[in-house]
């Protein structure tokens, strides 16, 4: 392939594979638990990663192996690795990487399974973790210095779309010998490349846009090789393996991941700038805007915006349970990055774990409405928009 494919042709033949055994085109699926040998020495030898191979699916399968090196080469890492969803990823990288005594920096506008498990679950093992303000780059930074042994960031943010400066934050990370963990998966590899950006992994719940058709649940980290090696074995042991199955549904998507990803930034966009015009609509949340906080950060990490963005509407979360009834090419759900618009408030969607006074504190507002752009056409998006809120 040559230099600077474009981010369609990366999708499609990155990692591009004929099975030397059928010809075939695709990656075939290997539905199998257990791959036998004719004798112990070679059998022992894979068994002990000293030769290729596979010995049993829940360690490694030829299929869920396709998946994890076409994502590590789309993010331009060295290695990856993949698990049942997106929330095994994250607790098994965090369960890897951090022990007692250790400490870990975070920021409070992040997916709130994964804020719970700075917020409780890690303090409970005797992890020390601090909790930093988004948008503070300068308290993040003191709180790095202070020390760290992972810094775990998200960004854009879920459901907010805060954006923080990747560059910056890795460098300070490096510094004192930190991690830097980052979750893409509201940017995907098409519009973000956090590798290139300092972090050392970067982890995607695989079940969003890398999937994109809301059919498969999936996770995966990729990264420095040393790293991933280390979350792999915590895995191996553990188990929360990503299915063969999974992993080959998840490779027939991935193909379309740069056509899908254009035409979801093109919409978000779109639809950004028509909310922020409407009389009923308090704010707007996306990076896209140039009103937003983070957007020069954005412009020079990112080469697409995204397909998440977030809104509030006057009257609160009272208007949003009359207004989102009323739309009729959005989806009321818990997911984000299918080709169907979806829709919904923190309370029932990224913060669903989280009390009404954690999600407060986490700073998420009660009245904020999740609208994960589909591939629709973008003038029946905005047709739809216009007359629910019309509807208030």
């Amino acid at each position: 392939m040559r230099q600077n494919e474009g981010p369609s042709t990366r999708s499609v033949h990155l990692c591009r594979c004929v099975d030397p055994n059928t010809r075939a085109i695709v990656p075939p699926l290997i539905e199998n638990v257990a791959f036998a040998y004719e004798d112990i020495a070679t059998w022992r030898a894979v068994a002990l990663h000293q030769a290729p191979g596979d010995i049993y699916s829940r360690n490694s399968n030829p299929t869920t192996s396709a998946f994890e090196e076409k994502v590590a080469a789309l993010e331009g890492a060295e290695s990856a690795t993949s698990f049942a969803t997106g929330m095994a990823a994250v607790s098994t990288t965090l369960f890897a990487l951090l022990g007692p005594s250790q400490r870990a920096v975070s920021v409070r506008d992040a997916y709130g399974a994964t804020y719970l498990h700075f917020a409780q679950i890690l303090p409970r093992f005797g992890v020390i973790c601090e909790v930093c303000e988004t948008e503070d780059h300068e308290a993040i930074e003191v709180a790095i210095e202070q020390g760290c042994d992972v810094l775990y960031l998200e960004s854009p943010t879920n459901p907010t779309l805060k954006v923080l400066d990747l560059a910056r934050l890795s460098a300070a990370a490096k510094k004192v010998g930190a991690i830097t963990v980052v979750d893409n998966t509201f940017a995907t590899p098409i519009n973000q490349s956090p590798v290139a950006l300092g972090a050392d992994l970067v982890i995607h719940s695989a079940t969003k846009f890398l999937c994109g058709h809301g059919d498969v649940l999936g996770g995966v980290v990729c990264g420095r090789k040393d790293l991933v090696e280390k979350i792999y074995r915590h895995r191996e042991l553990t188990g929360p393996s990503l299915d063969a199955h999974s992993a080959f549904l998840l490779l027939r998507s991935l193909k379309t991941l740069g056509l899908r990803m254009e035409r979801h930034n093109e919409n978000a966009l779109a639809l950004a700038r028509f909310l922020e015009k409407q009389s009923q609509v308090e704010r707007v949340y996306y990076p896209g805007l140039e009103s937003h906080p983070g957007h020069e950060i954005a412009r020079r990490q990112m080469h697409g915006f995204g397909g998440v963005l977030s809104f509030e509407i006057k009257g609160g979360f009272e208007a949003v349970t009359r207004f989102l009834p009323r739309l009729r090419y959005a989806y009321m759900a818990a997911n984000l990055g299918q080709v169907e618009t979806i829709v919904g408030p923190p309370a029932t969607t990224s913060h669903v774990e989280l009390t009404d006074e954690e999600r407060a504190a986490a700073g998420v507002p009660e009245g904020l409405i999740r609208y994960a752009v589909g591939i629709e056409d973008v003038e029946d998006l905005k047709a739809d928009l216009e007359q629910a809120l019309a509807g208030l």
